[in-house]
């Protein structure tokens, strides 16, 4: 009879992760009324391709889509992910929910940032403007989602990684006027993660652009990227020593191959071993400890 308790305890155990990581993520608008400067001249927001190989272009209205752990596995740390996509579309699969399936996996809350695409060549900084706010709100929402205020990361792909360094290293800019209540929470990252970054670097300078302004108050750092990247594995690698040299704790990974855009697809690259990496950074930072063990 306890036999049978048992098995039937970890059957409703395991039926509980899987089902979190299955249901429907909360959706929230990420502005109160009007999106600041958004005038929706993009056409009507579109969703293209298959299952895991969606594309969503034309945002005029950026949410974020809240995916919860278990909640006995809850870490209380949350990361923002954006998915990448050149600032045309948002990679919503394999750079966006399965991201947030991963992190939910090890007590993470995975939040997808659904920024504003395609970029404005005349307001280059509304997805920066969007990723701020993201940041903002989720610390502002963390009693309520059951976060902690002080592990709210973000974690960005190709240029979803470049709007991450851009956000990593201006908090103390804020992109817009702010809003309302949520905007009185700080918009610095506890910890960034960038996979294969792209257009960090300036072109034949060999320098990080003007818009990466590190300093010792930036958030500590995981990097990933292959040197077979057709962006040039040597972005992250000056990220990582700018990082080195202001004192801020940083990890990078360069493998030998796997491209770009992998993502989480899994491939006999070891590069698709980086979501473990990741996990195992985290844990030595100290961010997926247990919230109430703290």
């Amino acid at each position: 009879m306890k036999r049978t308790i048992a098995l039937l305890s970890v059957a409703l155990a395991a039926w509980s992760v899987a089902y979190s990581a299955s249901a429907e993520p909360l959706v929230v608008q990420l502005w109160p009324g009007s999106v600041p400067g958004e005038t929706g001249g993009v056409g009507e927001e579109a969703i293209t391709g298959n299952r895991g190989a969606r594309q969503v272009t034309n945002v005029s209205r950026p949410t974020i889509s809240v995916f919860r752990p278990a909640k006995e596995q809850n870490t209380g740390a949350a990361v923002i992910v954006a998915p990448g996509g050149g600032y045309r579309f948002l990679s919503w699969d394999h750079e966006g929910e399965d991201v947030a399936t991963w992190l939910n996996k090890i007590g993470v809350t995975g939040i997808v940032l659904k920024y504003r695409v395609p970029q404005r060549s005349e307001h280059p900084k509304y997805p920066l403007q969007d990723a701020q706010r993201a940041v903002s709100l989720v610390r502002n929402k963390a009693k309520e989602w059951e976060l902690d205020e002080k592990k709210i990361g973000l974690l960005g792909f190709s240029d979803g990684g470049h709007l991450t360094g851009v956000a990593a290293t201006n908090f103390d800019r804020r992109a817009y006027e702010p809003t309302d209540e949520a905007d009185q929470a700080s918009c610095r990252p506890d910890f960034a993660v960038m996979v294969y970054p792209g257009g960090i670097m300036q072109r034949g300078s060999g320098e990080l652009i003007s818009d990466i302004r590190v300093t010792k108050d930036a958030p500590p750092t995981f990097l990933a990227h292959c040197s077979d990247d057709r962006g040039s594995a040597e972005q992250s690698a000056l990220l990582y020593l700018a990082l080195k040299r202001a004192g801020v704790p940083a990890e990078l990974h360069i493998y030998a191959s796997g491209g770009h855009g992998f993502g989480m697809r899994q491939s006999k690259s070891p590069s698709s071993q980086w979501p473990t990496r990741c996990e195992e950074w985290m844990r030595s930072q100290g961010i997926l400890a247990s919230a109430t063990a703290q």
